[in-house]
């Protein structure tokens, strides 16, 4: 469901960013152990567990974070671009606990999100992060009370969604991959990226609507 849903996001022009919440106040306690025991994986083909982990949309997503977030549920979180909690959110990786690895993302990408110690310490003993702790280190962009995160979450997507497309796409493409260039090499190795943006219709529309003092109105070229 995830997965068709994030396709759909990244095929459709009039999209620019998606919202991933939960249900019954609660994002996602994380991955049906029966259901492990007896073999079964919520694993998406190409695009790995809940359909996102290993393979994240092109344009941006938002995470509106209700309750627990936990496991593989935490690591949906870690695959979204920036995320809204409520107060009284919890967020961990026990799968030490379990005898597992957290390998849907979890170990890989939250020492990026974290500072090394603290991600450590949630990887290896098990414990849990709060919604103001994650703020406090960078991995939650707002906390909100309970029951908000929806439309706070919607209101950063829509914020999002006022700028022009392809600028923002470059921009999270560039962000996400350049994590790996040797630093002699980022400016140099941004301009395939960059340059066709430059070049755009859309680049001369915003400079029009600048000059002209109006709204500019973004096509997607």
């Amino acid at each position: 469901m995830i997965a068709a849903a994030l396709e759909e996001l990244d095929a459709r022009d009039d999209l620019a960013a998606a919202v991933l919440t939960g249900a019954g106040g609660v994002f996602c306690a994380g991955m049906d152990l029966k259901r492990l025991a007896a073999g079964e994986l919520a694993h998406v083909p190409g695009r790995g567990f809940g359909g996102l982990v290993e393979a994240p949309p092109r344009k941006p997503l938002v995470a509106a974070v209700e309750g627990y977030a936990i496991g593989g549920g935490f690591e949906l979180v870690l695959a979204c671009d920036m995320v809204v909690a409520a107060e009284g959110s919890t967020f961990a990786l026990p799968e030490v606990r379990r005898g597992i690895v957290a390998r849907a993302g979890g170990v890989v990408r939250l020492p990026r999100r974290l500072p090394r110690a603290v991600a450590l310490e949630m990887l290896l003993t098990g414990r849990s992060l709060t919604a103001h702790r994650a703020h406090h280190f960078g991995l939650v962009n707002e906390v909100v009370p309970g029951g908000q995160t929806l439309p706070a979450a919607k209101a950063l997507a829509c914020a999002v969604a006022d700028n022009a497309p392809l600028a923002v796409a470059a921009t999270k493409r560039l962000v996400l991959e350049s994590e790996s260039w040797p630093a002699e090499e980022l400016l140099a190795r941004q301009a395939p990226i960059t340059d066709p943006v430059f070049a755009s219709d859309d680049a001369a529309e915003g400079a029009r609507a600048f000059i002209k003092k109006r709204a500019p109105v973004w096509t997607g070229r």
